[in-house]
């Protein structure tokens, strides 16, 4: 009798562990939506459900649930619906974050209180430094370090005077910071515009004209991307004074911007062309499904799912082992659309930056191509910031 009811216990143990280890995986993906930024936000949405096709929508057979929040661009929104996801929907991740404005007002509903954050784009300096968290991941950069690359290439053009214009945010200072850390030329001027309601920069442009330097830097993200360029070839500067971006230029801007964008450089992690296999399926997959070039937002986000996926995998589903997705998370053994992917001590990537080039393809589509790799294995600097050890 002793050795059935033993039986009896241990059948029922293995039913309710099998029933936790199916438990559905719940992930949040706080992003913008609507408006202006909306393209952007539906861009990593595509590429999320490009990812969960490729895995056949599941992970270690259990379904997956996705959650999409409309931050408006706003942080106290962004924070809301993060709030909403962790307290209401019990995700087990959150990810997304466009803005870094709206990822810092977001992070401390999150880390500390259950479930991963991994940020699918925005890097600013505190999370990768003192705020770094053994919860809180990225896979995309931390902000300095894509500036930091151009200024080795304004170094390597002999660019000796610079003009910088950027938004005024937490992203743009960041951008600014890396741009100067290693360019060692001059700068002759510097404008920080009012973000996100600034889009005429008339006045900055007549600046530019007046002082006249070498080359010009600019970062603008989303619709304001789109703006400056055109701005800039009406001020009659375009082929007058060489112009260099940081995520400003990308491949949902250039269908409109065409021949305005052409031949114009920037610096970056990631670029359709790069030779990999899970990249060239990433790329060609994309294109079938929304026929058009993915961007660096839609890498990162492809990224993000398949970093999670192997968390999921290597714990069998449990999602009550955080300790274990953790290490698996740590580990990065993932199929990345960059190569091979390693993590640093604050988990953000150590990885290569390459400057970039806007092309016409074959089929006369504008897209952007490898010109060389500026670093390789590259760390960010807040890293040396970050206590956390493993």
């Amino acid at each position: 009798m002793r050795k059935i009811l033993f039986w009896i216990s241990v059948s029922a143990s293995l039913i309710i562990s099998q029933i936790a280890i199916a438990e559905t995986v719940k992930i949040g993906f706080v992003t913008t939506l609507t408006g202006g930024a909306g393209a952007i936000g539906n861009d990593m949405r595509d590429a999320v459900e490009l990812a969960l096709d490729h895995l056949g929508r599941k992970m270690s057979g259990s379904d997956v649930k996705m959650f999409y929040e409309d931050d408006t661009f706003k942080p106290d929104v962004g924070k809301q619906k993060t709030e909403k996801l962790v307290k209401k929907d019990k995700v087990h991740f959150v990810t997304g974050y466009i803005w870094s404005h709206v990822l810092m007002a977001s992070r401390n509903s999150v880390v500390g209180k259950g479930p991963f954050m991994i940020s699918s784009n925005a890097g600013p300096g505190p999370v990768a430094g003192k705020l770094c968290h053994e919860d809180f991941f990225s896979t995309s950069w931390q902000n300095d370090q894509t500036t930091m690359a151009m200024g080795e290439v304004l170094n390597q053009l002999g660019i000796k005077d610079l003009y910088i214009m950027a938004p005024n945010y937490a992203a743009g200072k960041n951008m600014v910071a890396g741009v100067t850390r290693t360019f060692k030329g001059n700068i002759v001027g510097k404008d920080m515009t009012k973000f996100p309601a600034q889009i005429d920069f008339s006045a900055e442009l007549a600046k530019i004209r007046s002082a006249n330097p070498d080359a010009v830097f600019v970062f603008y993200p989303g619709k304001h991307g789109l703006q400056i360029v055109k701005q800039y070839s009406q001020a009659g500067l375009q082929g007058k004074i060489p112009f260099y971006s940081a995520f400003t230029v990308d491949s949902l801007n250039l269908p409109r911007l065409k021949g305005l964008a052409e031949g114009s450089l920037m610096t970056q992690f990631w670029a359709p062309d790069l030779d990999n296999p899970v990249n060239k399926r990433f790329v060609a997959d994309y294109r079938k499904k929304t026929g058009r070039y993915p961007t660096f937002y839609a890498a990162q986000s492809y990224d993000t799912i398949m970093l999670i996926n192997n968390a999921v995998e290597s714990v069998g589903g449990n999602l009550s082992n955080k300790t274990g997705m953790r290490k698996a998370m740590r580990k990065a053994e993932f199929p990345s659309v960059r190569g091979p992917f390693k993590y640093g001590n604050n988990h953000f990537p150590i990885q290569n930056f390459y400057l970039r080039k806007v092309i016409k393809d074959s089929e006369g589509n504008y897209t952007t191509s490898i010109v060389k790799t500026v670093y390789t294995n590259h760390q960010d600097t807040y890293a040396k910031d970050c206590k956390m050890s493993w």
